[in-house]
């Protein structure tokens, strides 16, 4: 099915949209082109202004959002009505710091007067995931909006409500027509669109394979690319920290989005001599948490977004077993309706198992034992993927060797890996490339002009 609204807690189809012909996405394009050239002389204050008035109505209307999401990709509601509040904090950010974030940037040269001034480019082409249905297109949004490009926005065909409601949402904080349009249209439909003069650049938060098609396409067309793709994330357990509160991290780090997170740990490389103590702890951990529907509060974790994704997982963890890998607990798929998965650990992975190095998109963990903290690191980085990292140890010299060590585009010291508008976001490797959020983010689609004056 094309563009569809599909329960993933009962399979049910309960909306379905066609997708935009060539003469209505001509139209669409036409009016963020001449939206652009408007949106542009606006001043800083006014777009402010709309954004300010955006993040009140996210959070005044979280809980339909919520329920939006949870029943579009099958998130636990809790964490849907979390998500919808904290698109709010990216909009009050960059309504409250993207002036500052563009000023002209003062250099002293061999010219009277030089300076950087901060210019939007144009339309911006944004490809967007399921997972994290609203917050991955505001932390593009609202920066973009801010800077004083426009959006388009190409939402996963799973989630068309979801990027209706987006749409909306701007228009009805005041920005004009044609700033923010959602195009409901198939992943077939996007190269016309990167091949179109009038789209100045595009941002991919994806798979790999989505990512390498718009950046070919775009570098085709010498168009600027911002890509987050996916991860692998380490976790690395090292004798100094908190068994317990680390435990419980990792239990929340592996199940975060009923485990379908690109930043969500994957990887739990534990030092030896914690490692059974550890491996006991969150193997019971994760066999305690309740599988069911994502609107009941009592569920920690709801269905998988698709029933190919579940399908996908299982041949993950199956593919792992049969290379030798131990199946610690879970690893079958339940009977009824839904794309349930099961919280599943394995250990003994070998490295000649190609899963090893493969991103597991569900709530799947893999352990491993190391014996020091050079093999730990020397492990973490022994992955295609870069995107974040988390260390748990109260030990200073760790926590150096740590960040210099690990190759990512994140690493959090005794924390959770999280996306936050006041610091950048984004990997390494076959994570992609280029940052969202903070300061750098705003600054990823804007001309970066030299002004010399004599």
């Amino acid at each position: 099915m094309g563009i569809a609204s599909i329960n993933p807690a009962t399979g049910q189809t309960f909306a379905t949209f066609q997708p935009l012909s060539a003469d209505e996405m001509e139209k669409k394009l036409a009016l963020a082109h001449h939206a652009f050239h408007a949106h542009r002389k606006s001043c800083f204050s006014q777009r402010a202004h709309a954004l300010l008035r955006a993040a009140e109505i996210l959070e005044n209307e979280s809980q339909r959002f919520g329920a939006l999401m949870t029943s579009e990709m099958g998130k636990t509601l809790s964490s849907a009505v979390a998500e919808a509040k904290k698109c709010a904090t990216a909009c009050r950010y960059y309504a409250e710091n993207g002036e500052r974030h563009l000023a002209d940037e003062v250099i002293s040269s061999s010219a009277s007067r030089s300076f950087v001034r901060y210019q939007p480019l144009g339309p911006v082409l944004a490809v967007m995931p399921w997972n994290f249905p609203f917050w991955q297109v505001f932390r593009f949004a609202a920066p973009a909006l801010m800077a004083g490009n426009v959006g388009l926005l190409k939402h996963a065909s799973n989630v068309p409500q979801c990027a209706l409601a987006i749409e909306e949402i701007f228009t009805r904080a005041g920005f004009e027509e044609g700033i923010f349009q959602t195009l409901l249209i198939e992943a077939h439909q996007v190269d016309t669109l990167l091949d179109d003069g009038r789209i100045a650049a595009a941002t991919l938060t994806g798979s790999e394979p989505a990512g390498r098609s718009v950046a070919s396409r775009a570098g085709r067309n010498i168009k600027k690319t911002v890509l987050e793709l996916g991860g692998s994330d380490p976790f690395l357990v090292l004798p100094s920290t908190d068994l317990d509160s680390t435990v419980k991290a990792a239990v929340g780090a592996r199940t975060i989005n009923n485990g379908q997170s690109c930043i969500a740990a994957k990887r739990f490389i534990v030092e030896e001599t914690i490692y059974d103590e550890f491996e006991n702890k969150f193997t019971a951990t994760m066999k305690a948490l309740q599988l069911g529907d994502p609107m009941d509060p009592a569920t920690d974790i709801g269905p998988l977004a698709t029933a190919k994704i579940r399908e996908e997982l299982h041949d993950q963890v199956l593919r792992a077993k049969k290379t030798g890998a131990k199946v610690l607990i879970g690893g079958e798929m339940p009977a009824g309706p839904g794309n349930y998965y099961p919280p599943t650990v394995l250990s003994d992975i070998p490295r000649d198992s190609p899963v090893f190095y493969e991103e597991l998109f569900g709530p799947v963990a893999m352990l491993f034992r190391v014996c020091n903290l050079d093999e730990a690191i020397e492990l973490a980085n022994d992955s295609p993927f870069g995107l974040g990292s988390s260390v748990w140890t109260n030990d200073a010299d760790e926590m150096e060797a740590c960040i210099n060590g690990i190759e990512a585009g994140q690493v959090f010291i005794n924390g959770q890996v999280a996306s936050d508008p006041r610091l950048p976001f984004g990997g390494v490797k076959r994570s992609g490339f280029g940052r969202e959020l903070s300061a750098i983010g705003i600054r990823e689609f804007v001309n970066v002009k030299t002004v010399w004056c004599k």
